[in-house]
């Protein structure tokens, strides 16, 4: 069964399958990476909470930088961000996102029970 969570017209906020959460792309708002890393974070966590699911539980991130040369600035708040012994399968590449003031978007896959 798939179960579909604030379904909408272009996409789904989260798509339930088999035990595997999949998250629809995350931003933050804020004038410097930091700030949007950590409320991209906030939003994945509360995706993640409504999907059943947590931190711990991630499976696979994806992160799109819209300059790599911000990557010690939003790792930073990653490491800070992920539960220690569960560091999850990760990407980080650079593309341009779809607002020019967006910095950073982050795509979760998690298990949940």
């Amino acid at each position: 069964m798939i179960e579909r969570l604030d379904p909408q017209p272009r996409s789904s906020a989260v798509v339930k399958h088999n035990g595997v959460a999949y998250l629809c792309g995350q931003v933050g708002e804020g004038p410097t990476v930091t700030d949007q890393t950590i409320e991209t974070l906030r939003r994945v966590e509360a995706l993640l909470v409504e999907a059943g699911s947590s931190r711990e539980k991630i499976l696979r991130a994806e992160i799109w930088l819209a300059d790599m040369a911000d990557f010690a600035e939003m790792n930073a708040v990653w490491d800070s961000w992920v539960p220690a012994e569960h560091a999850p399968a990760r990407a980080c590449g650079e593309a341009k996102l779809a607002r020019a003031e967006l910095k950073v978007e982050i795509i979760i896959t998690a298990a949940y029970d």
